[in-house]
């Protein structure tokens, strides 16, 4: 088996988002809140809810086409599809086989990989090491989460918080003297604090039942105050490391894309890295958090806009159950 040692490079992005968008005062006749409760504490605006047909496996076959077709190539040429989910159309088989077969992908090998709203690091990161083994060309990464179907409509403290969608990117070996290439990453975990943000239904520890039904148990629960004061440490912290360990300077960063879960995260980051806000990609206000698709919809957003060219540096960082973490420093 032969080892590459050309950089990564991410060849082409893509997203998707349903078309059905829910607002803030279309959650203030489902739950007692309001647009100024929900916009001063998030800075979320709107979100996408998937209708019934979408789901994420169709989602993220969306948002996999329009990669693969901005990177110049097409399915036949995709040797991997890793999916980073939360929501996945079922327990198994994969929601990346399913995509597969949606694409007609059939030289694909297929899994899913769960890390939350971290999810699309860690699979960057698992495609990256599987490009560099050599036996991979190239790997089409993919976040979709359709999380309305695991929201507790009566909770306004974490329904507010949540939408649908999708990103993709397709991962290739950079070709003799092409520059640029994903540089570092830098991940993390604490499952010793998971009880902040899980879903204790659904797996062998609570099976379907009756009684679990009627305990909400499959649904999302989160401690919201907490998880905002580990999201900023981890985040921060893990910014900051990948920046000096790769002796760069927060100023040489063109473009920050953290994941999109609530602006007052957002904004404590952009303080504690000393890199001005307007330097941040931002879409939260229109999305809200879709878990692992938040970063590749804003990357895709980011590239089709201009926001991020050749040359430049640009650093992804996210925060999510597990607990999980992660930053990726990028030059496109």
């Amino acid at each position: 088996m032969s080892t590459a040692t050309r950089p990564v490079k991410i060849r082409g992005t893509g997203s998707f988002t349903p078309s059905k968008v829910l607002t803030n005062e279309d959650l203030s006749k489902i739950v007692d809140t309001s647009d100024e409760w929900i916009y001063t504490r998030t800075g979320i605006k709107e979100r996408r809810i998937a209708s019934e047909e979408e789901t994420t496996s169709t989602m993220g076959a969306e948002a996999a086409k329009k990669a693969i077709a901005a990177a110049g190539l097409t399915v036949d040429d995709i040797d991997m599809i890793i999916v980073g989910t939360m929501s996945p159309d079922m327990p198994f088989p994969s929601t990346a086989c399913l995509v597969q077969t949606q694409l007609g992908a059939r030289k694909a090998v297929c899994m899913d990989l769960q890390a939350a709203c971290s999810g699309f690091l860690y699979i960057m990161e698992a495609a990256t090491g599987f490009l560099c083994t050599g036996r991979y060309r190239n790997v089409l990464v993919i976040g979709s989460e359709k999380l309305s179907s695991i929201l507790d409509w009566q909770d306004r403290t974490t329904c507010v918080l949540f939408g649908d969608g999708a990103g993709a990117a397709v991962l290739s070996l950079a070709e003799e003297g092409e520059s640029g290439g994903i540089i570092d990453f830098s991940l993390g975990a604490d499952g010793s604090n998971a009880e902040l943000l899980y879903m204790p239904g659904g797996g062998c520890a609570i099976p379907a039942s009756e009684s679990s039904i009627q305990q909400r148990h499959h649904f999302l629960k989160m401690r919201g105050r907490e998880v905002y004061k580990h999201a900023v440490r981890v985040m921060s912290q893990a910014a900051i490391e990948i920046v000096e360990q790769n002796g760069l300077r927060a100023d040489q960063l063109s473009c920050v894309i953290p994941h999109q879960a609530n602006m007052r995260i957002i904004e404590a980051l952009s303080t504690r890295l000393s890199i001005p806000i307007e330097r941040f990609y931002l879409n939260l206000d229109k999305y809200g958090n879709t878990s692992a698709a938040s970063i590749p919809i804003a990357l895709d957003e980011a590239v089709r806009a201009g926001k991020v060219k050749q040359g430049d540096k640009i650093l992804l960082v996210a925060f999510g159950a597990g607990l999980t973490w992660g930053a990726a420093l990028v030059e496109w």
